[in-house]
């Protein structure tokens, strides 16, 4: 594994969070042949606040990489059925093989950025963790030029690139010092708080809406099962927040006091964790010298658990535009990202208000599953050879 001291002066691309979203990106510029630094303040294979879940997007992502093989290998299990629980209503979708796709998993991100961390390194890119990024480093143009790291024991290096990507969250100190704008924000935002549970015995995915409130059962690694208990923002700050375990248990049993019954019968292992919601947003993807992927580009609420195959997606689009050696290539993949994400945020969005019917939550799930399909038609297309006029449009460009 790299060290701090091993970090060059100048490399083609200098990624700013070595996670889901960051390593993929690196991963997928290094196989380009672009020279590459990853950095992450915290360590290899590190736990982050995540329900896990993906979805088939982010599967066929991870199995186009070659990066699959590893989360099966890992012993995460594979989900072959999801259903959505409607107050006392069930409907069960099978996760039916197509795509490359025959299953779909929820891997606990000390596995799953992990194993992109070392898809990265075995293409090429340095990554090194306990590095934060202290500043952007700009040409008297205001172009964005490199960047100034500092290690955990408070060396100093300043690291010059053609461009910074932002791979560094919600609360990006990429976005804050390029200048980003948002463009773009959500109306509302949900409470979550999960924790994992042994000796809870799942099929596949479930998620249970009632009144005001929903959950997630997730089954993952080691035998575990993420279940999530969502509410409205307003909610979690006034009552949740201050209780996690009582708040947790209590929107569980609102939400199905059957499961209920069964989670309290389970032991639970290690804390739980909360969220107290943020509206998400679109921010400007690039400029000069500067670029951002993952939740640092683009946020929606968790509600629909669909994050981290957002972060995967962006990653590929991305990577694709800087391989281009084009700027104007980084406004076509800001646009393709917006064009493929509007109805999922939408969407997402009304699901987070909290303030729909039993009958108004399904229809907005299967909008949500329309979108879904229309992204990962999207992301078949990139292995298409491209058609005769399309290629001969982009030679005469």
């Amino acid at each position: 594994m790299s060290r701090f001291d091993e970090i060059a002066s100048r490399y083609d691309v200098v990624v700013v969070g070595a996670r889901a979203a960051g390593a993929a990106t690196a991963m997928l510029l290094a196989r380009r042949g672009l020279s590459v630094l990853a950095v992450d303040r915290s360590g290899y294979g590190a736990d982050t606040l995540s329900t896990h879940a993906l979805m088939r997007g982010g599967v066929l992502q991870l199995a186009r990489w070659g990066v699959l093989e590893g989360v099966r290998a890992a012993g995460t299990p594979a989900v072959r059925r999801t259903t959505f629980h409607y107050g006392d209503s069930s409907v069960g979708v099978d996760i039916r093989p197509r795509d490359g796709v025959d299953a779909l998993f929820a891997p606990r991100r000390t596995v799953l950025d992990a194993l992109l961390v070392d898809a990265a390194r075995a293409a090429g890119a340095q990554v090194v963790h306990g590095v934060r990024m202290t500043c952007l480093v700009r040409s008297l143009g205001g172009r964005v030029q490199g960047v100034e790291l500092e290690s955990a024991a408070g060396g100093r290096r300043r690291v010059r690139a053609d461009l910074v990507i932002g791979a560094d969250g919600v609360r990006s100190r990429v976005a804050r010092l390029a200048g980003a704008r948002v463009e773009r924000l959500a109306r509302r935002a949900s409470g979550v708080v999960y924790g994992h549970f042994a000796g809870l015995e799942v099929d596949g995915y479930n998620w249970h809406y009632a009144a005001g409130v929903s959950a997630g059962v997730i089954p993952t690694n080691d035998g575990l099962t993420c279940v999530f208990a969502a509410m409205p923002r307003d909610r979690f700050l006034a009552e949740i927040r201050w209780d996690l375990a009582a708040g947790h248990r209590r929107v569980v049993e609102e939400v199905s006091p059957a499961f209920a019954g069964r989670m309290a019968r389970a032991v639970k292992i290690g804390s739980l964790r909360g969220f107290p919601g943020e509206p998400g947003f679109f921010r400007e993807a690039w400029g000069p010298g500067w670029a951002l992927v993952g939740d640092a580009g683009y946020f929606k609420d968790p509600i629909t658990a669909h994050g981290i195959t957002d972060a995967l997606r962006d990653a590929e689009l991305l990577a694709r535009a800087v391989a281009t050696g084009e700027e104007r290539a980084l406004a076509d993949f800001q646009a393709q990202r917006d064009a493929l994400s509007s109805d999922l945020f939408e969407v997402t969005d009304a699901i987070a208000g909290y303030d729909w019917t039993l009958d108004e939550v399904q229809r907005l799930h299967r909008e949500l599953s329309d979108a879904m399909k229309g992204e990962v038609q999207a992301l078949l297309a990139l292995d298409a050879p491209p058609s005769g006029a399309a290629e001969t449009a982009r030679r005469s460009a």
